[in-house]
């Protein structure tokens, strides 16, 4: 677990990792959001912190702030706010910020949560919603974003329920709510479910989220976890979807790609989506994606087997143009990021951004530390800034770990949950 903080300059195409002194205790699956205010606010809430023995598991519900003018941290104690959670999310409405869902694990137990909980910027202060109308489930890791329209989107997350002693059964959810503001009244807010058109993404969770300068929802691959009773097989994936809120519709984010691939990309098999009632693991669209199947050697001598499946090109029920059928055009192999879920995205001057992830190869979890470009405007092919190394991978199990877990993590005076040891949080959780 980290609590480092870095930038990445766009102009130098660098990393830099910066000292600010009193941090957050490290911790994942926190959510974090920034403001313009003040020169510039991050803003994070909760998350969770597991020890490298397992000794140690807890949740947060802590509320800190990054000043990123005088680059001070701050934590803001308030009463009132949610309990310690991860895997929940979190948007800037306003001069507010609200956060919905997560879950808190223990020794013990479970919980998934489906509440809604506001902090005023203004008053520093938190209350809890309570919308009319029927909303979403209980879950964590669901798509949130804010409309044009003022609304705030739920989609989709993760869930589990225990079906008998030791045997969970996971869900992942592929509905959409809107929550509204009621006209004329401050702070009461309603719940109306929607069904979007268009080419909605397949099942699926862990995916990742960014909003567009034209204010779409944009939509980033995740994992669609198939289970059996006893084990849980993950199918990663790396495709692209939009969703448009003022048209209440989903679009397929194809990539034109570089005349010299279009061809070869092309040729792939044609598949068809299936209905929205019966939607099956896998990425959408009419036309043939491409699987790109690469094998890495780690340090340790395993052999990591990474099947990237590639989007054709193209928008859809497009027509193939003349230039494209050209022979000259056929090309070589095509660069962008593998399938993966937790990816971090973020849209600056019209380009997309995406950092990391993680995906599973076997019984080993690999996390990525590559880093991609994507210019939403040409929407042409990606552009890798920094690879993935795989020789530079370290295989941490559990019985090698000898780091000290107990240097005060949980000194912040009851701000986490504690529990006895760390739990099995599913990927699409976070």
């Amino acid at each position: 677990m980290y609590n480092d903080l870095y930038t990445y300059n766009i102009r130098k195409d660098a990393w830099t990792r910066v000292e600010i002194p009193n941090p957050p205790p490290r911790r994942c699956a926190h959510q974090a959001v920034v403001l313009p205010q003040g020169g510039g606010q991050l803003w994070i809430f909760g998350g969770e912190f597991a020890s490298p023995d397992g000794e140690q598991f807890y949740h947060y519900k802590d509320l800190w702030v990054l000043h990123l003018a005088t680059k001070t941290w701050e934590q803001v104690r308030s009463s009132g706010g949610p309990s310690g959670r991860s895997g929940h999310r979190m948007v800037v409405w306003k001069r507010q910020l609200v956060l919905f869902g997560g879950f808190h694990e223990s020794t013990r137990d479970y919980i998934y949560y489906n509440d809604v909980h506001a902090f005023n910027l203004d008053t520093f202060t938190w209350s809890k919603l309570s919308p009319s109308g029927a909303g979403p489930t209980p879950r964590s890791g669901c798509q949130m974003s804010v409309t044009p329209q003022g609304s705030i989107v739920i989609y989709g997350g993760y869930s589990k329920q225990r079906v008998k002693k030791d045997v969970d059964r996971g869900t992942q959810h592929s509905d959409m709510f809107l929550l509204q503001p009621e006209d004329g009244r401050e702070g009461k807010w309603t719940w109306t479910r929607i069904n979007p058109v268009g080419a909605k993404p397949t099942p699926r969770s862990g995916f990742s989220v960014a909003v567009t300068p034209n204010h779409q929802t944009l939509l980033f691959g995740g994992v669609c976890d198939e289970e059996e009773e006893e084990s849980l097989e993950g199918d990663f994936l790396n495709d692209l979807h939009f969703y448009d809120a003022a048209k209440n519709r989903w679009f397929a984010g194809q990539l034109k790609g570089p005349k010299s691939e279009k061809r070869k990309r092309r040729r792939g098999k044609t598949t068809e989506p299936e209905s929205a009632d019966g939607q099956e693991c896998g990425g959408a669209g009419a036309q043939g994606p491409v699987e790109v199947v690469r094998e890495v050697v780690t340090e340790d001598g395993t052999v990591v087997t990474i099947r990237q499946t590639l989007a054709a090109p193209g928008s859809a029920g497009r027509p193939p143009s003349d230039e494209e059928d050209s022979p000259d055009n056929a090309g070589g192999p095509v660069v962008g990021p593998s399938p993966r879920s937790n990816a971090m995205l973020a849209i600056k001057h019209g380009r997309l951004y995406l950092y990391g992830g993680m995906f599973e190869a076997g019984d080993r979890q690999v996390t990525l530390g590559d880093l991609y470009c994507l210019d939403l405007h040409k929407m042409q092919e990606w552009t890798a800034l920094v690879e993935m190394d795989p020789g530079a991978q370290e295989w941490l199990e559990d019985t090698d770990s000898e780091e000290d877990s107990s240097e005060g993590e949980s000194a912040e005076g009851g701000d986490e949950d504690s529990g006895a040891e760390a739990g099995g949080a599913l990927s699409g959780d976070a």
